[in-house]
């Protein structure tokens, strides 16, 4: 990835060479004048002017050119921050599909282990409610076992008594 600074100043000194060029041409070849005066006065005077209105005209032209190469960089860097901008979203795009799914396979594993869960007690829930159920059933059959000799004990002891008790009713009315 390419730094958007140093594209600037790539596009910077590339600006300034181009501008300075004709100036250190200027420079090295000296300007003659356009018009010549007779007066030896006047003609350094007009020297100065021609002088001054070429190198400016250059100068006006190099400056354009810089101005034109600065706003070339500027939108070269702004490119590149567009760029930039492009390949962090989609970064972070990436990043949160990856999340999401990451997120989804959690959230199904852990379905997964709720049902499973649910399942065993479920089953060990039938389990206990099965064991309780055949507890019930023995302690019912121990309970009427015990209820039934229970009750054929009494019948046997008001049998005797009831029997007991006509011998003393049939001994009592014999003797008087």
């Amino acid at each position: 990835m390419i730094n958007p600074r140093e594209q600037a100043k790539k596009a910077g000194k590339k600006a300034e060479e181009q501008a300075m060029g004709p100036i250190a041409e200027v420079g090295e070849q000296g300007m003659e004048p356009v018009a010549e005066v007779g007066e030896q006065v006047i003609e350094p005077v007009a020297e100065v002017q021609e002088q001054g209105a070429l190198p400016l005209g250059e100068f006006l032209g190099r400056a354009e050119k810089a101005y034109a190469a600065y706003v070339e960089a500027e939108k070269e860097v702004a490119r590149a921050y567009k760029e930039n901008e492009q390949r962090v979203e989609m970064a972070y795009e990436e990043a949160e599909r990856q999340a999401n799914n990451v997120y989804e396979e959690a959230i199904e594993q852990a379905l997964k282990v709720r049902e499973e869960a649910e399942q065993q007690a479920e089953k060990a829930y039938k389990k206990a409610r099965e064991q309780a159920k055949e507890a019930y059933e023995e302690s019912v059959r121990q309970v009427l076992r015990v209820r039934g000799e229970t009750i054929l004990q009494a019948w046997q002891v008001r049998k005797e008594t009831i029997d007991q008790a006509w011998k003393i009713f049939a001994k009592e009315t014999k003797s008087a």
